[in-house]
């Protein structure tokens, strides 16, 4: 399925395929992020060679070898869903419990995430299966990378899309400041809007900003009987899950916040907590 639409007006659908950008991150910290990057680490716009259709893994494994630091690096990745549903990461062959929406988790580039959506408002009993593959990094201030996480938002509507057997591709970028509309926008809503049916998604990003994430999610189910493989959930790939950030208005009067927000670490069932 494939649409052309803009965020502010009305959705209108295709048959079959779905392909849409979503613009990532807010305009001042765009402006700020660009002026501190000298031009050697910004990433050129090449990705016109891939049209979205490539098998999951596909695009970030050839990012990779482009060089720079990403090798290892976790970037931080906001999970959003609708109220009630629940996420699931996969941890060696199997799904992790799950999660009230949103979560954040640290991922590495190129590794393909099967996440699990359960509870869906008025599908419950019905799940969704969605990937997530990160194309490129964020480079945010030393010690405030979990402020600027790359959100990447399960709409009601292209779930419900993934339960009627349609495939849904969204591509997450980094939106370039001298394109951006000179208009405020609330932090939790991401803007977005469809490409038409002959459209590179990855094309139409590089246009308007940085890939850096893409979404994919259909009908696709893991086996009734005996479960997801390890061909299903790409091999489990190693992530960070992130304790939930304590609101400042929530941090008892006197104490130094610095304390609270202060990451732990353990490991636990092939994941790393902080």
């Amino acid at each position: 399925m494939t649409m052309v639409h803009h965020p502010r007006n009305p959705v209108s659908a295709c048959p079959r395929r779905r392909a849409h950008v979503a613009r990532g991150m807010a305009m001042a910290f765009l402006a700020s992020l660009g002026a501190a990057l000298p031009l050697s680490a910004q990433s050129p716009k090449v990705h016109y060679r891939f049209d979205g259709t490539e098998p999951p893994g596909a695009i970030g494994s050839e990012r990779l070898q482009r060089g720079g630091p990403l090798p290892g690096y976790f970037q931080p990745v906001e999970i959003r869903a609708p109220k009630g549903a629940r996420i699931s990461l996969a941890v060696r062959g199997d799904f992790d419990e799950p999660r009230s929406a949103p979560v954040e988790v640290g991922l590495l580039i190129a590794p393909v995430y099967r996440l699990r959506v359960s509870n869906i408002p008025q599908y419950e009993g019905q799940e969704v299966y969605p990937t997530i593959e990160v194309i490129d990094r964020l480079y945010p201030p030393d010690g405030e990378r979990r402020r600027f996480p790359v959100p990447i938002e399960l709409t009601e509507d292209d779930l419900q899309l993934a339960l009627d057997g349609k495939y849904v591709t969204r591509v997450i970028y980094i939106e370039d400041p001298n394109l951006a509309l000179p208009v405020a926008e609330r932090p939790e809503d991401q803007d977005w809007f469809d490409v038409g049916p002959r459209v590179n998604p990855l094309e139409e990003a590089d246009r308007w900003g940085r890939p850096v994430a893409i979404l994919r999610m259909g009908g696709r189910l893991p086996d009734i009987d005996d479960g997801p493989d390890d061909a299903f959930l790409h091999g489990s790939p190693p992530f960070t899950l992130f304790r939930p950030r304590v609101p400042m208005e929530a941090i008892p009067k006197g104490l130094d916040p610095r304390g609270v927000s202060r990451p732990r670490q353990s490991t636990a069932g092939g994941r790393t907590i902080r």
